[in-house]
């Protein structure tokens, strides 16, 4: 692939066939695609707890309490012990990566600190795990037909409900993905 094939800051949508229940019917996030591999966060599956769990994990104290009920998604099947905030661009963090001109991915406690204290990023969605390719494997998977990509809208990303998602990502095609399918007619 050459660089401007790379689907960075694009949408993954998971074809009505992939019947992986990990990623059954979800959007990812795609932070990271190159030659060596890919990395992203689901985007649409909640992982069944609030910003309030990790906040007593991780000891943080808050001065937002509007942060308390805020989901938290399980990002995909690696590391998921391991926290990763997508958020607006901005601000200094200890381990964070540009992801496009408005979005950065961020793994340090400092930026879910500021987010409880309102000085943190005020679009941002938590995610606990991410979901990784080997070299080729997510171009194999798109030749079989796994996944669809959409460019990244960020409306999609941060506030519309996670139950809109898949849907409204693929729409951004001008598909229907309900309607799709993969079995072939005979005449």
């Amino acid at each position: 692939m050459t660089d401007t094939t790379f689907l960075n800051n694009q949408f993954l949508i998971a074809m009505p066939t992939l019947d992986d229940p990990g990623f059954f019917h979800t959007v990812t996030y795609l932070c990271q695609h190159t030659v060596d591999g890919a990395l992203g966060i689901v985007i649409n599956r909640p992982a069944g707890m609030k910003l309030r769990d990790i906040y007593k994990q991780m000891d943080i104290h808050t001065t937002v309490p509007e942060t308390l009920d805020v989901d938290i998604f399980y990002g995909g099947p690696v590391q998921q012990e391991r926290g990763f905030v997508i958020h607006d661009a901005g601000g200094k963090w200890d381990s964070s990566i540009l992801i496009s001109e408005g979005i950065a991915l961020t793994t340090s406690r400092d930026v879910l600190e500021a987010i409880a204290t309102g000085t943190g990023p005020k679009r941002y969605l938590v995610a606990l795990g991410y979901a990784g390719w080997g070299a080729g494997q997510l171009e194999q998977e798109f030749i079989s037909n796994a996944w669809l990509n959409a460019p990244c809208a960020t409306d999609i990303l941060f506030t519309t409900p996670f139950t809109q998602r898949w849907d409204l990502a693929a729409k951004q095609l001008g598909v229907d993905i309900n309607l799709l399918t993969m079995q072939a007619g005979h005449a």
